[in-house]
């Protein structure tokens, strides 16, 4: 989708909600048409770094048909740099909480990356919220830990939090917030080097700019290589009963391409599309092609 309207205006209205005493930011788009049949609302969740604006270009288009509310996950965007035990589970509550809040009817959720994890999570915990997920670039803690012998595990453990100790933390977000950084790395994410833009790179630069960022940022640092971080998708996808649609870019330098099927094997009901040229974020990267195939499924579960 091409439009002249700055970030802002695309992600549409944008909300303060307060969640267990932390501010957090939420956005939604009533759906422009009057519904038809049985037309859910669809929650979009961001992935690791990013935001609601990382939706810019998905959610004007998804809200002509359909109730489109996005997500600031507790620790991004503009929402609070908590000082927290940061965790899937910790953002599943985030997510079920905002659901049963504001929602309460099941609804669709859609997630990129780690957003595709807490969205999975959220289904599996609380399966009277979800009516369909759709999961893009689904990251499974277990592989890294398959790939680390046990005798070795708590020797890299161990390493990794001395290099992610608070002195040097701050040291590395002074460096990681540079455009010029934020450019290279998006340059790894999207294979499409037109799609890394100067509004993108604003986009991502900005919320580590926020008071709490540096605390944040050792938070996570921490917390998302401990294996309680987050359930194996082995464990959760088996549960889950509703439609699914998995879209995995096989350019994708982060996560594996080659996990993609072994991840659509695990259950029956999950829908695989592969996307020749895209990289982590499909969605940005194609989002006209993006859009298309989600409302297509969309389509198919009516």
């Amino acid at each position: 989708m091409t439009t002249d309207k700055p970030w802002q205006e695309r992600i549409g209205n944008q909300r303060d909600w307060v969640w267990r005493g932390w501010q957090t930011r939420y956005s939604y788009l009533r759906a422009k048409q009057k519904p038809q049949g049985d037309r859910p609302a669809i929650i979009f969740i961001h992935g690791f770094g990013a935001s609601i604006e990382h939706w810019r270009n998905n959610l004007p288009v998804i809200a002509e048909e359909y109730t489109v509310y996005a997500l600031d996950l507790l620790g991004f965007g503009a929402s609070r740099k908590a000082d927290a035990e940061y965790s899937s589970a910790l953002w599943t509550e985030q997510v079920h909480d905002f659901w049963q809040t504001l929602i309460g009817t099941p609804v669709i959720l859609v997630g990129n990356s780690i957003g595709s994890l807490v969205c999975l999570t959220a289904a599996a915990t609380y399966p009277e919220m979800v009516k369909g997920l759709v999961m893009l670039s689904l990251p499974d803690v277990s592989v890294r830990e398959d790939m680390l012998p046990p005798l070795v595990r708590p020797l890299v453990t161990t390493l990794e939090n001395l290099v992610a100790s608070p002195w040097l933390i701050k040291g590395i977000l002074k460096l990681v917030r540079r455009p010029n950084f934020i450019r290279r790395w998006a340059g790894i994410a999207y294979p499409k080097k037109e799609a890394v833009t100067d509004e993108l790179v604003e986009i991502l630069s900005s919320p580590a700019y926020d008071e709490g960022s540096e605390q944040t940022l050792f938070r996570l640092s921490r917390s998302v290589r401990q294996a309680s971080f987050a359930k194996s998708v082995k464990e959760l996808l088996p549960q889950i009963t509703v439609p699914m649609l998995l879209i995995w870019g096989l350019q994708d330098k982060m996560i594996p391409p080659n996990q993609a099927r072994a991840i659509a094997e695990l259950n029956h009901r999950v829908k695989l599309i592969e996307l020749p040229d895209a990289g982590h974020c499909p969605h940005d990267e194609y989002p006209e092609q993006f859009n298309f195939l989600l409302l297509d499924w969309l389509e198919s579960l009516r």
